[in-house]
């Protein structure tokens, strides 16, 4: 990954460059794959008794 392509993954994700400090570029990754699937329209979403028989 480029450090342009990062800094824009940033603000996407509407971090600051005091966020940065606190965050490592892993966590980061984590954040802006986790919001791509934000978007993903799931066919069967678990209720509570499906999380309690897990």
């Amino acid at each position: 990954m480029t450090t342009p392509l990062f800094l824009l993954r940033c603000v996407q994700l509407g971090l600051s460059m005091a966020d940065l400090e606190l965050l490592s570029i892993g966590l980061i990754n984590d954040m802006y794959a986790e919001s791509r699937n934000d978007e993903h329209k799931y066919a069967v979403l678990a209720t509570q008794s499906d999380m309690d028989l897990f």
